[in-house]
């Protein structure tokens, strides 16, 4: 089960806060390991994506900050907003959950980051080069880059970083492993000592050279770097376990340090001095992890941003307030379906698209949630360069074509309605998490099912990790995800690719996924990829169901809050600052 992965509902504070929330899961390339190339030209700009029906198109300011509560009044140097509580692995490329990404954020910064299109963008590298057969990555660092301890960060810990991550014993969940790097192999063999695609030009220039071209190499090796003297002092080959012993003392490079984790109360960071783009003008940030109720934390001030789905009775709520910001924002995620095709009925095509028919997702996702979301059916988001609809099957709720490919299926109805084939009635056994959303969708679902004859078994989980003990056994026929953050086209596949969909091994989606990552031109990825999405669309090895809207709600003395579609907040929180309470 995949680390990144997140309950369709199961973000309700922070939202997509940071690109980190799960850069470092396996699943990221579906999650959040940036993976773009320069030649993506700025004329690719993301759809215009409206939050919800509410109107909400531009942000929104505060109308009277006078409604301030007393307790955000009175802090003048921090901010504090909420987090599911992360499990205190605080090392890129090592980390337990998103939540743990989210931290790290704060902590480390990367080569490269990815503007508001998506696009590359410097970052602790002030520029690259990308050799003409597109097979080696130059990057030139910053001068007088430093961690946070004071010590000089130079190409010599982003070798260590990229070395480790080829590491016969490197167990963690980043995608940097996967990328076809010159001489990683007989590294993690044990055939070398070295990897041989790894260069340390000098003390601020490091190239890495690949066997083949990959269109996402450039931002996912651009990822967060480690220091060499204080994560490797110890590294021995194939002895990477004394890691897990540093995770509660990072040493980064990012705008905060960590202060103090109070697990299941607060993260507190304090600005660092040797962040290279200056001190943060904020000295102090707390993630507060206690729970309790988003609203009334942000209406009593006791956080200073949260984020709600785009509701027209949200947003109105968050304008009667008075002293919140609002900003409307689509998130580059999909929510889907998971299929255990390991089922003989789910085995069929037809059976997956009749279910796909005959369950009502605009009336689920889009409807009940007050236009806060739109109906899903390809694993991108709309605000994806790629993103198509031409010759994508739209599933729209049909209880007759449901029923049709159903009988041409072989299921015929039997006692009670239930449909049934060589002695077995079809049955659906779905998971959830506890929440709004989910007993909307039970409903739902349970009578759009019984209409088409199937009987559906709802079982709800109030702790996501019973809900993944559940799901890894194997016992469910459906259950209820959310991707992380995509940035990249491929980023939403590869959860096809590496076996996480069990029973779904396609060759010809592996070939147009290797010609989609072999070419940077832009108008050929996109035929690429529109190819991949009807061959998704059709076959359905999940059933795809919604994108969100969201909107962020924030305390009006804040200034400089920006949000991007593919890092959230994080490249804006270090210019974060408090502006005097009226």
């Amino acid at each position: 089960m995949k680390k990144g992965v997140y309950l369709l509902t199961s973000l309700m504070i922070v939202g997509s806060l940071l690109l980190s929330a799960c850069s470092d899961s396996k699943e990221t390339a579906s999650s959040g390991t940036s993976t773009t190339q320069t030649e993506q030209g700025s004329q690719d700009k993301p759809a215009s994506t409206p939050a919800g029906d509410s109107g909400l198109t531009e942000p929104y300011s505060a109308a009277d900050m006078a409604k301030l509560p007393s307790a955000a009044k009175q802090r003048t140097d921090t901010i504090i907003v909420g987090l599911t509580d992360p499990s205190g692995a605080f090392t890129p490329y090592f980390t337990q959950s998103g939540y743990d990404g989210n931290v790290n954020s704060l902590l480390f910064s990367s080569l490269v980051t990815v503007d508001e299109k998506g696009l590359p963008i410097p970052d602790l590298a002030e520029k690259w080069d990308v050799s003409d057969d597109q097979l080696t990555y130059t990057y030139h660092l910053r001068k007088d880059l430093k961690f946070s301890d004071g010590s000089p960060l130079t190409a010599d810990d982003v070798a260590f970083t990229w070395t480790i991550l080829f590491d016969k014993s490197y167990d963690g969940d980043s995608m940097i492993p996967t990328l076809p790097v010159k001489g990683a192999q007989a590294y993690k063999e044990g055939k070398a000592q070295s990897v041989d695609g790894i260069k340390v030009i000098d003390p601020l220039t490091i190239s890495v050279t690949l066997d083949k071209p990959n269109a996402t190499a450039l931002v996912m090796l651009g990822d967060k770097v480690l220091s060499k003297a204080y994560y490797g002092k110890d590294y021995k080959f194939g002895q990477l376990e004394y890691i897990k012993k540093l995770h509660s003392n990072p040493v980064g490079n990012g705008p905060y340090k960590l202060e103090k984790f109070v697990p299941g109360q607060e993260v507190r960071f304090v600005a660092n001095e040797n962040y290279y783009k200056g001190k943060p003008k904020t000295e102090h940030f707390i993630y507060k992890t206690a729970e309790g109720d988003t609203w009334q934390y942000l209406e009593t001030g006791e956080v200073d941003y949260a984020s709600f789905s785009a509701t027209t009775e949200n947003i109105d709520k968050l304008k009667s307030l008075g002293f919140v910001n609002i900003i409307p924002y689509t998130p580059s995620t999909y929510g889907y379906l998971q299929v255990n095709l390991e089922h003989e009925a789910l085995k069929d095509k037809k059976v997956r698209q009749a279910l796909t028919y005959g369950l009502d997702r605009q009336s689920i996702f889009v409807d009940a949630n007050q236009g806060a979301g739109s109906v899903a059916n390809i694993p991108s988001s709309p605000i994806s360069w790629s993103y198509t609809e031409d010759g994508i099957n739209p599933y729209k709720f049909d209880t007759e074509k449901a029923k049709q490919l159903l009988d041409e299926a072989g299921w015929k109805e039997g006692a009670g309605g239930i449909r049934e084939k060589d002695g077995k009635q079809l049955v659906i056994h779905f998971l959830g998490s506890k929440s709004k959303q989910t007993d909307i969708f039970i409903a739902v679902a349970k009578e759009n099912f019984q209409a088409i004859g199937v009987k559906f078994e709802p079982e709800v989980f109030a702790d996501f990790n019973s809900l993944v003990s559940k799901v890894e056994s194997g016992d469910y026929d459906l259950v209820s995800f959310s991707t992380p953050m995509l940035t990249d086209p491929s980023d939403g596949l590869v959860q096809f690719l590496d076996g996480e969909i069990k029973g779904y091994d396609n060759p010809k989606l592996k070939e147009l996924y290797e010609k989609g990552l072999a070419t940077s031109d832009i108008e050929e990825r996109k035929q690429i990829y529109k190819e991949i999405y009807q061959l998704l669309n059709d076959e359905l090895p999940i059933i795809f169901t919604s994108y969100k809207k969201t909107v962020y709600g924030y305390n009006g003395r804040i200034d400089q809050l920006a949000v991007s579609p593919f890092v959230g907040l994080a490249n804006s929180l270090p210019d974060w600052s408090l502006k005097p309470a009226q």
